[in-house]
C-alpha cells in the first residue's frame, strides 16, 4: 500500500503529542526534584493534561468544525510548540501545570482535526488506513519517541525533552501548511450533537471499558521510572531501555490487535487483551520476589509482552465501537479518545495514591483490579444483550 505523504506529516504532529504525553513517565522524578514537589504531586501534571484533553477536545472541535483544517492544524501545532517551549522554561510547578493544560487543549483539537482531515483527503475505501497512519504517530511515539525523550532528559535534563517536543511540533506545522490543500472544511456539529452519540446502544459500556482499561494500564505506565528504580532496583540510566522495550511491544501489539479483530472478532480480541493485561499487571508486583539473577531479564520480558498485549486493545476497541454505529464512526472515536484520557487521569491519580500510602511494588496489583472491572462490564453488557434478544419473544402475543 502506498501511503499518502500528507498523512505522514499529519502523523508527525501526533508523534510530537505522543512524545510529550508518554515521555513524562520517565521524567516525573526529575520534575518533582526541580519543582520541589513529591512524585505524587508531579503526577497531577498528567491528571491535569488528561482532563483538559478529554473535556477540551470535543468543545474545541465543535467550535472549529467549519474552519479551514489546514489553518486549524498549523496554528494548533504552532501553539502546541509554543506551550512546550514554555513548559521547558517554566520555573515553578504551577507554571508548568498551566503550560501542560494549554498543551492538552492543543493536543485534543489537533488529534481530532487530523483524523477528520485524513478521512477527507483519502478515498472512501482507504479511510480506515488513513486513521491508522495518523494514530500510528502516537504508537511510534510510545515505541521510540518516549525512550528518545527519556534519553535526552537523562543527558541534558528534563527540559531537553520539551525542546525535542517543540522541534517536532514546528516541523509538523510547517509541513502541514506546505502539503495540505486549502479549503478543507468539516460539517458543523454542536457539542450536544457530538455528545448525543453516547446514547447509541452499547456505546456507554464500551466507553466505560476504555476508561477502566486505560486507568489500570496508566496506574503503572505513568510511574514506570519509579517502579524501575524503586521496586525493581535498576539504575535511572536504564529507564530509557525499559521504555524502549515497552514501546517495541506496543509497536508490535497495535497491528496484531487490528488483525485479530478482523480475524476472530473485535469482542474476543478485546476480552483477550483485558485478561492478559490484568495477569501481566499482577505479575509486575511479583517480579521483585524472584531470585536476584532472574529479576532484570524477567522485568524486561514482562515489559515487552505487556506492551504488546496492552496496545492490542486499542485498535480492537476502536473497531468494536465503529461496528456499533458505522455512520457515527468519527464521533464515536472522538468520544473514545476522551474516555481514554479520562482513564489516564484516573490511572495517574490511583498510582499517586498508591505511592503515597504504599510502595512502588504495589502499583502492579492495584492496576490489575481495573481489568477485573472491565471483565465485569463485559459480562454485564453481554447479559443485557441476551436479555434484550429474549424479551421480544416473551412479550409476543403468540
Amino acid at each position: 500500500m502506498i501511503v499518502d505523504i500528507r498523512l505522514i506529516w499529519l502523523a508527525v504532529g501526533t508523534f510530537a503529542i505522543g512524545v510529550e504525553s508518554f515521555a513524562i513517565s520517565s521524567i516525573l522524578p526529575q520534575i518533582a526534584d526541580a519543582t520541589h514537589v513529591s512524585v505524587t504531586q508531579a503526577g497531577y501534571l498528567v491528571i491535569a493534561f488528561s482532563l483538559a484533553n478529554a473535556f477540551g477536545a470535543p468543545v474545541l472541535a465543535a467550535l472549529t468544525g467549519t474552519a479551514d483544517r489546514r489553518l486549524i492544524l498549523t496554528v494548533t501545532a504552532l501553539l502546541f510548540a509554543a506551550c512546550a517551549a514554555w513548559a521547558g522554561l517554566a520555573d515553578s510547578y504551577f507554571e508548568l501545570m498551566a503550560a501542560r493544560v494549554l498543551m492538552a487543549f492543543c493536543a485534543g483539537l489537533y488529534t481530532a482535526t487530523a483524523q477528520a482531515t485524513g478521512v477527507a483527503i483519502s478515498k472512501p475505501d482507504h479511510r480506515g488506513r488513513a486513521i491508522s497512519v495518523i494514530v500510528g504517530g502516537t504508537t511510534m511515539a510510545v515505541a521510540f519517541g518516549a525512550p528518545l525523550g527519556a534519553f535526552v532528559a537523562g543527558t541534558v535534563g528534563w527540559r531537553g525533552n520539551y525542546a525535542l517536543v517543540t522541534g517536532f511540533a514546528v516541523i509538523a506545522a510547517v509541513a502541514i501548511w506546505v502539503m495540505l490543500p486549502k479549503g478543507l472544511r468539516g460539517v458543523q456539529l454542536s457539542l450536544r450533537e457530538r455528545v448525543a452519540a453516547v446514547t447509541i446502544p452499547g456505546v456507554p459500556s464500551a466507553l466505560l471499558m476504555t476508561l477502566l482499561y486505560m486507568a489500570g494500564a496508566f496506574t503503572v505506565v505513568i510511574y514506570l521510572a519509579v517502579i524501575t528504580t524503586g521496586s525493581i532496583g535498576l539504575s535511572r540510566e536504564l529507564v530509557p531501555a525499559v521504555l524502549l522495550t515497552f514501546g517495541i511491544g506496543a509497536a508490535l501489539g497495535n497491528p496484531v490487535g487490528g488483525q485479530l479483530a478482523d480475524r476472530i472478532g473485535a469482542r474476543k480480541t478485546v476480552a483477550g487483551a483485558v485478561v492478559l493485561n490484568g495477569f501481566l499487571l499482577a505479575c509486575l508486583s511479583l517480579v521483585p520476589y524472584l531470585p536476584a539473577p532472574a529479576i532484570t531479564p524477567s522485568f524486561f520480558l514482562l515489559m515487552l509482552v505487556w506492551g504488546a498485549s496492552g496496545w492490542a486493545f486499542a485498535p480492537a476497541q476502536s473497531s468494536r465501537l465503529v461496528g456499533l454505529a458505522p455512520t457515527s464512526a468519527p464521533l464515536l472515536l472522538s468520544l473514545n479518545a476522551s474516555a481514554l484520557y479520562l482513564g489516564i487521569a484516573a490511572g495517574a491519580l490511583t498510582g499517586g495514591l498508591v505511592l503515597r500510602y504504599g510502595t512502588p511494588g504495589d502499583l502492579g496489583w492495584v492496576g490489575a483490579m481495573f481489568p477485573l472491572a472491565v471483565l465485569a462490564v463485559i459480562a454485564t453488557s453481554a447479559a443485557g444483550r441476551r436479555s434484550s434478544v429474549r424479551t421480544p419473544a416473551i412479550a409476543s402475543p403468540r
